[in-house]
């Protein structure tokens, strides 16, 4: 299912991936960067985003970072 490009789309795809995933977006200077737990879940979403919407995960995000281990 492929919807229109720009910034709807953006949001859109943002949207999906929350619901879907286990992951965070974060927000640095108004771009979203994707936080994610593992290498695994990485591709999962990323191979999701290629298969449902025709995009990179770098085109709707503007980077992606491996959480970081919580504290005890």
């Amino acid at each position: 299912m492929a919807v229109r490009r720009g910034a709807m789309e953006q949001d859109y795809v943002i949207e999906r991936v929350r619901e879907l995933f286990p992951c965070r977006v974060l927000w640095s200077e108004g771009r979203p960067c994707l936080e994610y737990t593992s290498t695994e879940e990485l591709t999962k979403i990323s191979d999701y985003v290629k298969a449902n919407f025709e995009v990179e995960l770098l085109d709707v995000f503007f980077t992606a970072v491996e959480s970081l281990p919580e504290e005890n």
